[in-house]
């Protein structure tokens, strides 16, 4: 195992390019979803080798629920089966998203709660019918808000720390609304082979950049 001398404590992931992926492939859009659950064990079974302490998954976002019902199916599917292989393992999960929808899966109301499984070595973080607006606008809507509060407590997903380094997946080069608060001062890696195509050595690649990257969070 390659050791680094700084590691990011909290990487994001946005696993994107499953559709591409599927259509590459002579397959249907909706069918490069399932293919994208087990990259993400794969992750983060070597997340817990390097000894990184959280991670948060960009499950799927309102705005994605926009396109053909097959499609959402397929991705709510997805994460849903991630969900619970990620909870087979040591793990302290945590699943934020719009929970008044009724396109957030049931099945995974009882982890909107931090839920501890196994020794719980890593947090993990899935966003799951998530909106930036929803999660920013959380705590304004809440009857006791006041106004010279910190922000940072009062949003959705407050319990999600900052985050060091977010990877994404597919060759774009955007946030798509990933996390806004907690990504201000995170380095950016791109990786252009799409998320099923997921291989440890893109993220040794990522690690690698980030060892040489000036961290001064604005000072």
């Amino acid at each position: 195992m390659e050791t680094y001398k700084r590691l990011p404590k909290h990487i994001g992931i946005i696993p994107d390019g499953n559709r591409r992926w599927a259509q590459g492939h002579s397959l249907e859009k909706q069918e490069g979803y399932k293919f994208g659950v087990e990259p993400g064990v794969e992750l983060y079974q070597l997340c817990i080798e390097l000894g990184i302490k959280e991670m948060t998954f960009y499950g799927f976002t309102v705005d994605n629920t926009k396109r053909p019902a097959e499609q959402t199916k397929a991705f709510q599917d997805a994460c849903v089966a991630a969900v619970n292989k990620l909870k087979d393992g040591d793990v302290d999960l945590l699943v934020v998203g719009n929970t008044n929808s009724k396109l957030f899966p049931k099945e995974l109301l009882p982890y909107t709660k931090r839920t501890k499984f196994g020794k719980g070595l890593i947090k993990i973080n899935f966003l799951v019918n998530y909106s930036w607006s929803w999660d920013l606008n959380y705590g304004v809507k809440q009857a006791d808000f006041d106004p010279k509060d910190d922000i940072t407590k009062t949003i959705a997903s407050s319990d999600i720390s900052r985050m060091d380094l977010i990877i994404r997946w597919g060759g774009r080069r955007r946030l798509s609304g990933f996390l806004p608060i907690q990504s201000i001062y995170s380095d950016f890696y791109v990786v252009d082979e799409l998320w099923p195509d997921y291989n440890t050595s893109q993220v040794h690649a990522a690690l690698q950049w980030y060892q040489d990257q000036d961290v001064t969070l604005g000072g």
